[in-house]
C-alpha cells in the first residue's frame, strides 16, 4: 500500500496545483444527498466578494464553518471547493466560501479586510441558512489559514465590524498554513506585503495573546511549499499563553493533498476530515 500511496500522493498533487480540472474531478464526487446549495450571493459589493453557501437540507441552529482557500493570496476561486463545503454539509455542518480580492490586483491588507466582511456578513447571516450565529468557526488552507488564524489573533480585523474573535468564533481551523514565515524570500511576496518593516503585521505568530479562540492546526508532514514548523511554533506559541489548540502532523502528506482529503475518494490520503468535523462538534457544543 505505501509503495502505491506516493505515487497517488505526488499525482494528486500534481492535479491539485493544475486547478480548474482537478477541482471538477474533485466536485463532480462530491456528496449531493441531503446537501442544499446555494451559489453567487454576495456579501459585498465587487465581483470578488461572492459567496457559496452548502448547508444541510432542512438545517437548523447548525454549526457554521467560513472556509478561505489557498492560492499564494493570488489565485484561486470558490467555485473549486464544492467538494470540501458539501463534505462538511453532509456531516452536518453550513459551510460558506467565500472569494476575496487577489494580488496583482490589491496587496496586503485588503484581503484580510475581505475576509472579516464576509466573516460579518456570516455572523449576520448565518439563520437565513440553517446556521446558528453563535456557533461560527473559521477555516482555511495554505494562504487562507494565514487569514481564518490572523481573524482569530488580531482583534482589529473583526473589531471593525463590531465582533471580537473570543466572543463571536468558536474555534479557528487553520491547514498547512504560513504563520511564520519571514523573512519573504521571494520578489512576488515582498510585493504583496509591502515595506519591510510592516512585514511583522502579516504574521499571525506575532499576535498569539491569551484569551485566542481555540484552534486546530494540521499540517502534512511532507509539505515542503509551507513547512509544517510554521504548525508547530504557532502551536507551542499558543499553549504557553493559555490557549487551547490541537496540532495534529500527517506523515507523508503534502501540500495540496491535505486539502484534497476532504473529498470522499481520498479520505485514505490523511484523517484530517474527521479531526476537523470533530473539532467542530466539540467545540460548537462548548
Amino acid at each position: 500500500m505505501k509503495k502505491l500511496r506516493r505515487p497517488i500522493l505526488a499525482s494528486l498533487g500534481a492535479l491539485l496545483a493544475g486547478a480548474c480540472s482537478p477541482a471538477r474531478m474533485l466536485n463532480a464526487v462530491a456528496p449531493s444527498e441531503g446537501v442544499t446549495t446555494r451559489t453567487d450571493l454576495a456579501y459585498a459589493p465587487g465581483p470578488r466578494h461572492g459567496v457559496d453557501i452548502y448547508a444541510p437540507a432542512e438545517a437548523r441552529n447548525a454549526p457554521v464553518v467560513v472556509f478561505f482557500y489557498g492560492g499564494s493570496w493570488a489565485n484561486g476561486s470558490r467555485s473549486l471547493y464544492r467538494f470540501l463545503g458539501a463534505a462538511l454539509a453532509a456531516q452536518g455542518v453550513v459551510c460558506m466560501v467565500p472569494d476575496y480580492r487577489l494580488y496583482p490586483e490589491i496587496r496586503s491588507p485588503a484581503f484580510l479586510e475581505d475576509a472579516a466582511a464576509a466573516t460579518a456578513w456570516a455572523h449576520a447571516n448565518a439563520a437565513e441558512h440553517g446556521g446558528d450565529p453563535g456557533k461560527i468557526l473559521l477555516m482555511g488552507h495554505s494562504a487562507g489559514a494565514q487569514m481564518a488564524v490572523m481573524l482569530g489573533l488580531n482583534p482589529a480585523w473583526l473589531g471593525a465590524h463590531g465582533l471580537h474573535p473570543a466572543r463571536h468564533l468558536k474555534g479557528v481551523i487553520g491547514l498547512s498554513g504560513p504563520y511564520d514565515f519571514l523573512p519573504l524570500q521571494t520578489p512576488r511576496l515582498r510585493d504583496i506585503f509591502g515595506p519591510e518593516d510592516t512585514w511583522p503585521a502579516s504574521q499571525p505568530i506575532n499576535f498569539v495573546s491569551p484569551g485566542a479562540p481555540p484552534m486546530f492546526l494540521g499540517n502534512g508532514a511532507d509539505d515542503a511549499i509551507v513547512l509544517p514548523r510554521n504548525t508547530t511554533r504557532l502551536a507551542e506559541k499558543l499553549r504557553a499563553a493559555g490557549n487551547v489548540v490541537e496540532a495534529e502532523i500527517y506523515p507523508g502528506v503534502g501540500h495540496a493533498p491535505l486539502i484534497g482529503a476532504f473529498a470522499g475518494p481520498l479520505g485514505f490520503i490523511a484523517p484530517v476530515r474527521r479531526d476537523v468535523l470533530r473539532f467542530i462538534t466539540q467545540r460548537s457544543a462548548a
